[in-house]
């Protein structure tokens, strides 16, 4: 099968896939707030740039696209019919670089979290997660 737009075509809407303040990651970010949890946005100086902090339970979360990062959700184990061979080692490269982000930062005394984009669907379900996520244990 080939692709229904041209390469232009394609090029601007693989542009306007942004890597910062999507959906997913503002639904977290309202939930994480209305549950009385305070945060801070994209610090640049831990390793893999967390989506949110919370600075006194040294927890970096992330929200992760289930496609982008290779969840094993349906929406994640899907993949694409045409370029496999890129997809599959765009995937892995995700999902290797969170690997490492989230070794350097349990090296720096940091709890990585991720949350994915099929939890943040349903909003009960999504309060939970965060609920439990940042839970100190």
């Amino acid at each position: 099968m080939t692709d229904v737009f041209d390469p232009a075509q394609r090029s601007a809407v693989m542009r306007a896939v942004k890597s910062r303040d999507t959906a997913p990651e503002l639904a977290v970010r309202r939930a994480a707030h209305a549950l009385g949890l305070r945060f801070r946005l994209h610090r640049a100086d831990l390793p893999g740039k967390p989506d949110l902090v919370f600075p006194a339970r040294r927890i970096a979360l992330f929200v992760h696209g289930c496609f982008w990062h290779g969840h094993d959700c349906p929406r994640g184990a899907r993949m694409p019919q045409t370029n496999c061979a890129y997809w599959e080692s765009k995937i892995s490269r995700n999902v290797a670089r969170d690997a490492t982000a989230s070794a350097a930062l349990k090296k720096l005394g940091w709890t990585p979290r991720t949350i994915w984009e099929c939890e943040t669907r349903d909003p009960a379900v999504l309060w939970r997660r965060i609920a439990r996520v940042t839970r100190q244990t």
